[in-house]
């Protein structure tokens, strides 16, 4: 009886592990919004970290977390790094590209909850009198990823605080625009 017992438990495991590692390696998560603004005005935001504070839906889940700036202020090479509560972890971001009203390309390298880089790239396209901004996530999970994406659909969780953070950038963008009435 033990043996059956124990032998349908392994079996139980094995299908589950299998069922893991069968899981896509890499994931991608992408969201776009339209905003009433100049490329350049939108590519500001996006292109200086000391200016996700205002729009990054990450930073008023901890204001109090520590952060630092490295390198450039603004630009290729520019780096901030951040250290908060359970909510936001700790990790720092590398700006790996910039085009000035056209393309961002950022790495992440996550050290707490977890161990983990990832990709995001703001790509900026005019579209009528405004701009398109498209944020895109990619990176590739170890088997832990995948089990927890079983679970858990990265693309909602992920996918909602990223539209949260366009919402901010397309706020403060538009607000930069609007010209004051004519008498």
């Amino acid at each position: 009886m033990m043996q059956k017992i124990l032998v349908g438990l392994l079996a139980t495991i094995g299908s589950f592990a299998a069922l893991i590692l069968l899981q896509p390696s890499e994931y991608r998560i992408a969201r776009t919004t339209t905003i009433a603004a100049p490329a350049q005005d939108v590519f500001a935001q996006i292109d200086d970290f000391h200016r996700w504070q205002a729009w990054s839906p990450w930073a008023e889940r901890d204001p109090k977390a520590k952060t630092s700036f490295d390198g450039p202020a603004s630009g290729k090479g520019a780096v901030f790094a951040w250290s908060g509560n359970n909510e936001v972890g700790e990790g720092r971001m590398t700006l790996t590209d910039s085009r000035p009203g056209e393309l961002v390309k950022i790495k992440t390298d996550f050290v707490k909850p977890f161990v983990g880089t990832s990709y995001s790239d703001f790509t900026l396209k005019p579209e009528g009198v405004g701009t398109s901004l498209t944020w895109t996530m990619s990176g590739e999970n170890d088997f832990i990823g995948k089990a927890i994406c079983l679970f858990v659909s990265m693309d909602k969780v992920l996918g909602g605080e990223m539209e949260k953070g366009l919402a901010g950038v397309k706020r403060i963008a538009e607000a930069g625009t609007k010209k004051p009435a004519q008498n």
